[in-house]
């Protein structure tokens, strides 16, 4: 697991340990990992050019210091202050080494002559964007970047918000960002997460002080020990089968895409219940699937007891949000099995919000993208966009089902407060394609079939292969989402090889 925490949850550990640390020592450790980092960037220390944005505070501090460390080592550094002060034994340490320090306003010749740029203008406690003159050395750093200059944020890049990663207005992009003791929470969410570059963790002694994280992303190995392996014993039944309501006479397509994703994450049997043009489409895609046809059925007869026994459902992509359908869903949720309501079933649940009032016990996962969850909890699109761990957040504790928000960053939250939200790390911008959901529905409900649990974890599973699948398949190239359906037992592979 990689674990974030929240700021104030840092400030309290940074506190308790330099309680017990000399003074400074604290700042120094951070300091160190961060020039060693930036050496090893570089390759070659000595004569390499160096910018140190520093801020007022104790961020602006940590950048000092590592400059200082560079300088010494023959690096040509130059600090540009980007406040009205700078942290003074910092800079004492800076002079001292042969750095050089000058104002913001004489920034732009040695930017554009840097090999290396450290962000360390504000600190976890920066909130809205870059005011100036550190909006306009943000811009600077940009066309640094652009010119081939590495770009290192201290800790957080400035103008990333430590907690939500929001931004507000002009904000660091880092090639790589040095986080001290912990991961942030912003680093890990968009937009801050693409703000971030690669998050390199230094362990400066935090970890003992530390509470429970705010926000969690699996690794493979987290997955890897979650995914059930079938053994000398297994049958098609104990494997897990799973129930998907999906498709309809008009959407034939998401059918065929969340029974491939079932069958493709592991499932022993999945049943369809789906209307004739959808049935036979499925048959022809994926013959092993037993297919009840509701216009087969006899009237009077229900259609989710006539599919057979099942250990959880899916239910949603493509099935309609008329009448019949929302029948069909209120029947699948009124079992005691759990359930995972996507597409459609969300568009039918933002009429019909009663529906999750299930028998006692049954869990629920709902897996919509900013659009469906801004009509689930009347909101704004934008809005949830833009606060993607407050609205999943929001939405568990009103709707109360474990929540999958799909986008740029996939999140997951539950009912419970005290559950940190889980973020996958995988995936690729080549998942936006149609039918994409229609497959990751199925994966988490294959999951959720042989038994994962909790349930926030079989999501943040299904997250990780659907996302590792895809970028398996993109090569850095287009794809579609029968193509991700291919390429899961690699992603599978892969995570559980030895």
């Amino acid at each position: 697991m990689r674990n974030a925490h929240a700021v104030t949850d840092v400030r309290a550990a940074e506190a308790a340990l330099m309680a017990v640390l000399p003074d400074g020592a604290l700042m120094q450790r951070a300091a160190a990992g961060l020039a060693s980092t930036c050496g090893g960037l570089l390759g070659q220390v000595y004569g390499s050019r160096v910018v140190v944005l520093a801020g007022t505070g104790d961020n602006g501090g940590d950048a000092l210091f590592a400059g200082a460390r560079l300088a010494s080592r023959g690096a040509r550094v130059t600090v540009i202050a980007a406040g009205s002060r700078l942290h003074e034994a910092g800079a004492r340490a800076l002079r001292l080494s042969g750095g050089r320090i000058i104002d913001a306003a004489a920034a732009a010749p040695a930017m554009g002559e840097a090999d290396l740029v450290i962000d360390g203008i504000l600190g976890i406690g920066g909130h809205g964007g870059l005011r100036e003159p550190a909006a306009t050395l943000a811009s600077l750093a940009a066309r640094a970047a652009d010119a081939g200059a590495l770009v290192v944020a201290t800790d957080l890049p400035s103008g990333v918000d430590a907690d939500t990663g929001e931004t507000a207005g002009a904000a660091i992009r880092a090639d790589v960002t040095v986080c001290f003791g912990t991961v942030k929470p912003g680093l890990l969410v968009d937009p801050g997460a693409s703000h971030a570059g690669t998050v390199h963790l230094v362990d400066i002694g935090l970890g003992p002080y530390l509470g429970a994280p705010a926000v969690t992303a699996m690794q493979s190995a987290d997955v890897a020990a979650l995914l059930p392996r079938p053994g000398a014993e297994s049958d098609k039944y104990r494997r897990g089968v799973l129930g998907v309501l999906a498709g309809s006479r008009r959407y034939t397509g998401a059918a065929v895409l969340s029974v491939g994703g079932a069958i493709r994450g592991g499932a022993g049997m999945v049943r369809l219940v789906s209307d004739r043009p959808a049935a036979d489409v499925v048959r022809q895609h994926w013959p092993e699937a037993v297919i009840t046809v509701l216009d087969d059925l006899p009237a009077g007869t229900g259609a989710i007891e006539a599919a057979g026994r099942v250990q959880a459902w899916a239910a949603g992509p493509g099935l309609g949000t008329d009448d019949h359908a929302a029948g069909l869903l209120a029947a699948v949720l009124a079992t005691p099995l759990p359930v995972l309501v996507d597409a459609d079933g969300l568009t039918v649940l933002a009429r019909r919000r009663d529906l999750l009032s299930r028998p006692a016990g049954a869990v629920t996962l709902i897996t919509p993208h900013a659009g469906e969850l801004a009509r689930l909890l009347d909101g704004d699109h934008g809005e949830i966009e833009a606060r993607r761990l407050e609205s999943v957040r929001r939405a568990a504790a009103e709707l109360g089902v474990t929540v999958l928000l799909k986008g740029s960053t996939t999140v997951i939250a539950t009912p419970d407060p005290g559950d940190p939200v889980l973020v996958n790390p995988t995936g690729t911008p080549w998942l936006a394609t149609a039918g994409s959901g229609d497959v990751l529905s199925g994966l988490a409900g294959a999951l959720l079939a042989q038994g994962v649990r909790p349930v926030r974890s079989a999501a943040a599973a299904a997250a990780f292969l659907h996302g590792l699948a895809g970028r398996l398949a993109a090569g850095g190239g287009p794809i579609g989402a029968s193509d991700i359906i291919g390429a899961l037992p690699q992603a599978v592979r892969l995570v559980t090889a030895p």
